[in-house]
């Protein structure tokens, strides 16, 4: 069974027919919807600020989604995480402090720093490292160090990748709630 565990008072909570790797971790003050999955080896820490998941988000194996320390009486506001729905966060990738709209894939080990914002129906290519503050346009596809838009998304590749990858992590997922 994953680790799940409250802080400061708070516990995670879940919608419905979401999965868990039984090494996944995850902490604190984070609310996901349904259809969610949490892969081998991944982390998603609430504990210094929240982190709000839509529905059909994964976080494959080995991803760390954090979020900035929220220090009101010294009055740092930290940055929430916020991912919509359809987010697919690719293996040993980084989400910290930032916000993800709908229909999002983020390539493997790809890193998306503080107070980013990733419109919905775009790809951070696998490596890329979108800097603090970066803001990424509908229907992009950025990559590189640092990250940098390459193209504009096509219609077939967002099926191909975004819908696609979105769509088999639930299949995925089916997988190892049959066996229980």
């Amino acid at each position: 069974m994953a680790l799940i565990k409250s802080c400061k008072g708070i516990s995670p909570q879940f919608g419905d027919n979401c999965w868990f790797a039984e090494n996944a971790t995850i902490i604190g003050d984070v609310k996901m919807g349904n259809e969610c999955s949490v892969w081998f080896s991944a982390v998603v820490r609430g504990d210094v600020n929240s982190i709000r998941f839509g529905n059909r988000v994964n976080i494959q194996d080995g991803a760390v989604v954090h979020c900035t320390f929220q220090n009101l009486s010294q009055n740092q506001p930290g940055s929430k995480t916020v991912l919509g729905n359809n987010v697919s966060v690719g293996h040993n990738a980084i989400i910290h402090g930032c916000t993800i709209e709908d229909n999002v894939l983020i390539g493997m080990g790809a890193i998306v720093m503080d107070d980013c914002y990733i419109e919905s129906n775009c790809i951070l290519a696998a490596g890329a490292v979108l800097l603090e503050g970066i803001k990424m346009e509908s229907w992009s596809v950025y990559a590189g160090v640092p990250a940098k838009k390459v193209k504009t998304l096509s219609k077939e590749l967002f099926k191909g990748e975004v819908e696609r990858i979105a769509h088999n992590y639930l299949i995925y997922s089916s997988w190892f709630k049959e066996e229980k």
